[in-house]
């Protein structure tokens, strides 16, 4: 199996794995040393066999029970774990206190525990004992540190440092602790020198793409997809990122496809799944997208960032398919895993799912209640008039949007969309040009969203206004052949 890390990849480590795992199957003892161990341990662990892992540990701990490499490799999974008990344990039974992985993992433990200045020190005071042939090597290890704990401002901090601003290492880290702080445009600018460098690197055209993603430049974003697909078809992150262009384009239909082909090749990720879920639910399938998602629901892990976003899409599902009770039990689910009062967002749609389902008083609570614990927030209150909108209850919609629309409500962005829509339906034709106005001023973007069924996909949001009064005029036109 092929990692995409070198040195596992490498002739000389497969030899390695291949005398430890021929030495194993035969029972003979194990004559290895203790890095060379811990480096089989970390292979094992990286394709997800860590039952392997931890018995390598284990025999390389046997052979020095104070080995510096294997504890270390204990101590992270101490942290992986959130037992830094066990961490600092392990820690202490170091016996080489001047080795270089020592002096590191002290500075990780501190950055685990938040203790960002009290790293620094630490490793600025290490960086004095150092030989001068060895800056550069501490430099890279230091930046790698920090990016790894998201201390990105520290991470360019030491990386200005290197003598060797051009070297392609430095040149990487810094684009990573460049995107980390949002700084998007820096980061394109040394991704695009990278790949003047290296054009056959799949690794720095999904950076790129990631990059050009953040920069709202999808276009681009997809272009730099399709290159590092060209270059391996079956690497997920390249699928992953053309996918999730497409999704934010809106072109559900051939997301689809690259997130299944994302699902083939990552089998044991949620995302996936939960992905073509979403696809299905924003193309009417709801069915099929209930199958997928409880797919991902299965897959992922109790503490998965995604369980929340799985239990919305479902609760919305079920709900469009009348599936009340099912639907409000991934509500429950939600408020159970938040450990609280569920949030405003998922409050209205709780009270959503009521009203789809033709329970009103309830979702009259609900709606109710929310409004009043967001202390009247004009946000909340659009998503409410936007659930009763998308209901059907065009005319409440209309009056709440009204009030909310007052003079004394300057700074609203949201919403203008579905108030031209309300009017529109209601055949409030000079509101209706007028709320557009608005629409396409304020928020263009949610017009090009909301708008979908009322203008040509190819049609700008510039280009609204003279396309919806000529409909407007074939209307009026049309009453008055009737009258």
């Amino acid at each position: 199996m092929l990692t995409g890390d070198d040195y596992f990849d490498s002739n000389e480590f497969r030899d390695l794995l291949k005398s430890y795992e021929e030495s194993v199957r035969s029972g003979v003892p194990i004559f290895f040393d203790t890095d060379d161990l811990t480096d089989i341990a970390d292979y094992y662990q990286l394709i997800g066999n860590n039952e392997s892992a931890n018995k390598a540990i284990e025999n390389a701990l046997e052979i020095d029970s104070g080995a510096v490499l294997p504890l270390i490799f204990k101590i992270r999974q101490a942290l992986q774990n959130y037992d830094i008990k066990t961490a600092k344990r392990y820690f202490c039974q170091i016996t080489d206190k001047d080795n270089p992985d020592y002096k590191f993992i002290k500075a990780e433990i501190f950055l685990y525990q938040n203790q960002i200045d009290e790293a620094d020190k630490y490793l600025q005071d290490y960086f004095k004992e150092i030989p001068n042939e060895d800056n550069e090597d501490f430099i890279i290890d230091i930046a790698n540190l920090y990016l790894e704990y998201n201390q990105n401002n520290k991470a360019l901090k030491w990386l200005h440092l290197s003598n060797r601003q051009q070297d392609i290492v430095i040149k990487e880290l810094t684009a990573r602790a460049l995107f980390g702080l949002g700084k998007y445009k820096e980061c394109e600018s040394l991704f695009n020198e990278l790949l003047d460098i290296n054009p056959y690197s799949q690794k720095y055209w999904n950076a790129l793409s990631c990059t050009q993603f953040m920069l709202e430049d999808y276009n681009g974003s997809l272009t730099s997809s399709e290159y590092a697909i060209a270059i391996n078809p079956n690497e997920g992150e390249s699928v992953l990122s053309k996918a999730n262009v497409l999704f934010k384009l809106e072109n559900y239909k051939e997301a689809l496809n690259y997130y299944k082909r994302y699902s083939e090749i990552e089998p044991n990720d949620e995302f996936g799944e939960l992905n073509i879920g979403t696809c299905l639910i924003n193309q009417g399938k709801y069915t099929d997208a209930i199958e997928h998602l409880k797919k991902s629901e299965l897959i992922a892990s109790p503490d998965s960032h995604y369980l929340i976003q799985i239990y919305k899409e479902l609760a919305f599902a079920l709900s469009a398919l009348k599936q009340t009770e099912e639907a409000l039990s991934y509500i429950n689910k939600i408020e159970v895993l938040e450990n609280q009062e569920l949030n405003h967002d998922f409050s209205i749609l709780k009270g959503h799912i009521y009203l789809e389902n033709g329970l009103r008083e309830e979702a009259q609570e609900v709606f109710k209640n929310v409004i009043i614990s967001s202390d009247h927030s004009p946000y909340v209150i659009l998503r409410v008039i936007v659930s009763l909108y998308d209901n059907k209850y065009v005319n409440t919609a209309y009056t709440l949007f009204k009030d909310i629309y007052e003079p004394s409500c300057k700074n609203i962005q949201e919403g203008y969309s579905y108030m031209t829509l309300c009017c529109w339906d209601l055949k409030k034709w000079d509101e209706c040009l007028h709320y557009l106005n608005l629409a396409i001023k304020v928020n263009p973007n949610e017009a090009k969203k909301v708008l979908i069924d009322l203008f040509p996909n190819d049609l700008n949001p510039s280009e609204y206004l003279i396309h919806i009064k000529s409909l407007i005029e074939r209307f009026k036109n049309q009453d008055n052949d009737v009258n």
